[in-house]
């Protein structure tokens, strides 16, 4: 299993500014190779001939040769990802700083790390496991200036534990999540807390505080979701979520609450924390999962359709005489739909309406 684990690098960001900058002119002279091939209908260069291109200029720019390589390779492969003739130029005022290097050259030195006759110390913020340090691990910087080192990992994978206890949870923007269980999880909004001095800095030009106050909001962020996600994956066996479609509603008038809200990050967080506890995670489609009764699973006249009935957040099914709030239907419907729920009735199975 690939994980990725980051830590705040506290010595030598000097020396990270400068090599930097050496990489911004391999990844350009890259670029430029490209454009030359294109001009006089060349063969795309790959990795490897850039590699070559690239030859004996670790002394002179000041960078390990295994930066070089990796800027190349780096390069070669973002081009065929993007599927795009060449690429954008990297500046040295607008691009942030980017230090690939490969895994075999870094080593773990007791709670710092070394790499090319250099040590780096970092924050130690939590115990990085035994496993293969893979290519890929990098320094990066962010928009405060602050330097990371992010180590990718192959770590082994754990044995999917028995299935007793299963979770369905249904997204949503007033609840951030309610669970099929009855709980639910308010919603952090931490942008809508922030926004109004963030407007003030940004109408000011404070572009540092700006930064400093969008940095705040995705730490919070990040930090809600990452609690939230460990919580979950250790209390349930099979973690079933709906598919709700963020990038459409992001599209829509509620598009700050749906990114404020995060459903991509904590899907995604779920899916891999799940994978490493031995917990299953499936994604479930939640079409209809409103409307049908989780009891008797008819749709009734009485239940809650299309957005005239966006305000409805509690319905008694006519069929069987259930009340039902809705958050909590759809949740248990999500659960019902996905593999946990395969010995039970399928919501809307049948329905020839539906």
């Amino acid at each position: 299993m690939i994980l990725v684990y980051r830590y705040r690098v506290k010595s030598l960001n000097g020396l990270l500014n400068k090599q930097s900058r050496a990489v911004n002119m391999v990844w350009n002279y890259c670029n430029d190779i490209q454009k030359q091939a294109l001009k006089w209908n060349k063969r795309w260069p790959t990795g490897f001939d850039l590699n070559k291109l690239t030859t004996g200029s670790s002394k002179e720019l000041g960078l390990h040769a295994g930066t070089i390589n990796a800027v190349c390779e780096q390069y070669a492969k973002s081009r065929k990802q993007h599927n795009r003739p060449y690429l954008r130029w990297r500046s040295n005022k607008r691009s942030l700083g980017w230090v690939p290097l490969k895994g075999r050259d870094l080593k773990r030195e007791g709670n710092a790390f070394r790499f090319s006759s250099n040590t780096f110390r970092v924050f130690n913020s939590r115990a990085i496991p035994e496993g293969k340090i893979k290519d890929g691990t990098n320094f990066s910087q962010d928009r405060l200036g602050n330097w990371y080192l992010n180590i990718v990992i192959d770590i082994p994978e754990t044995e999917a534990r028995p299935i007793q206890s299963g979770v369905g949870i249904d997204l949503g923007l007033k609840d951030f999540a309610t669970l099929s269980t009855g709980e639910k999880i308010a919603s952090e909004r931490q942008y809508r807390k922030l926004e109004s001095r963030l407007g003030i800095a940004q109408r000011a030009r404070k572009k540092r505080t700006a930064a400093r106050i969008h940095a705040k909001i995705a730490n919070r962020r990040k930090d809600f979701n990452h609690k939230l996600s460990t919580r979950i994956v250790r209390e349930f066996d099979y973690i079933a979520v709906g598919n709700v479609n963020a990038a459409g509603l992001a599209k829509t008038s509620m598009a700050k609450s749906v990114l404020d809200a995060s459903w991509s990050f904590f899907r995604n967080t779920l899916a891999y924390k799940a994978v490493r506890h031995g917990a299953w995670f499936e994604e479930v489609n939640e079409r209809f999962t409103t409307q049908v009764c989780s009891c008797c699973g008819s749709v009734s006249q009485s239940s809650p359709k299309g957005r005239a009935d966006l305000g409805m957040r509690s319905w008694t099914c006519l069929d069987c005489g259930v009340e039902h709030d809705r958050d909590v239907n759809a949740a248990l419907n999500i659960l019902y739909k996905s593999g946990f729920g395969s010995g039970h009735r399928t919501p809307a199975e049948g329905i020839s309406a539906l």
